[in-house]
């Protein structure tokens, strides 16, 4: 008897979930590259690399389109000096004009989703002005703490990004994610553990081909994933193996693992070309 409950049980609830699932708004994925850091050494993003090889980084942050007018940034880049004065920061365009490839306004992204505290992917995330900002909580925390403190920091200077992330959290713009596989948009979830800085995420996104997992510099390259290697940078490198064993479970295919610096990615998806990669 209960056995034959059960399973109407499941019958019936399952017109509903197929619902849910079918009712998930759906993305289409862009990254634009909008500068190149030249000759990086390799060894700083792959553990054990050759010291000598030198890379041309791809500076870049993605887009989610969603169906309803949502337009989601993933990082921010970077606009300020002395970032922008660099002499191997080379064929940039400020972040929020880049978008302009895409026909993306600065005033039309709804949310940035800050995936880690380092001056390349959360320098720009002023630039729009009306954003919602998602941060994990216990990233901001560990980074923003001595600019928070009366009279700022006493151990150094403190960046103007950060400075500038406190100030938008004090406006109210910012939502502190609280932890692991969170689903902060429809849509889009967040996940920990990559380890590349304190509290790290990366991004889950549904595309019309499925699960992409947008690794940001939790996977610095291809290379990492493809040869099982951490990333160089990362607070702990087997968690960061970890993460990307957990992104292969995530992602519909290893094709939809997207990683943060990898110029190989404008390669395996060359539309429309110009710096600018339709992902999905």
């Amino acid at each position: 008897m209960m056995a034959t409950i059960t399973s109407a049980l499941v019958l019936a609830l399952a017109p509903i979930a197929g619902v849910q699932v079918s009712d998930q708004p759906r993305y289409e994925v862009y990254a634009v590259r909008y500068a190149r850091l030249l000759d990086f050494g390799v060894a700083n993003l792959v553990q054990g690399a050759d010291p000598e090889r030198k890379l041309d980084l791809a500076m870049t942050v993605w887009v989610l389109k969603g169906p309803d007018g949502r337009t989601v940034l993933v990082d921010a880049g970077f606009y300020r000096p002395p970032y922008t004065d660099r002499k191997d920061v080379a064929d940039y365009t400020r972040p929020d004009r880049a978008l302009q490839a895409l026909g993306i306004t600065p005033e039309q992204v709804t949310d940035v989703i800050v995936t880690h505290m380092h001056w390349d992917h959360v320098d720009g995330v002023d630039l729009f002005p009306k954003a919602k900002v998602w941060i994990q909580g216990a990233e901001y925390d560990y980074y923003t703490r001595e600019a928070r403190q009366p009279g700022g920091d006493r151990k150094a200077p403190v960046p103007d990004y950060v400075r500038a992330l406190v100030k938008l959290h004090g406006e109210g713009r910012v939502n502190l994610v609280d932890g692991d596989d969170k689903e902060i948009i429809p849509g889009v979830t967040v996940y920990t553990g990559g380890r590349h800085t304190f509290a790290s995420q990366y991004v889950g996104v549904n595309t019309k081909v499925g699960r992409m997992v947008i690794a940001s510099d939790n996977l610095y390259l291809y290379e990492n994933l493809d040869k099982h290697v951490p990333i160089a940078q990362t607070f702990d490198a087997k968690a960061n193996l970890a993460a990307q064993d957990r992104m292969r479970q995530l992602a519909a295919s290893p094709r939809l693992i997207i990683p943060g610096h990898d110029p190989g990615l404008f390669v395996r998806f060359p539309k429309p070309g110009n710096g600018v990669a339709r992902l999905d």
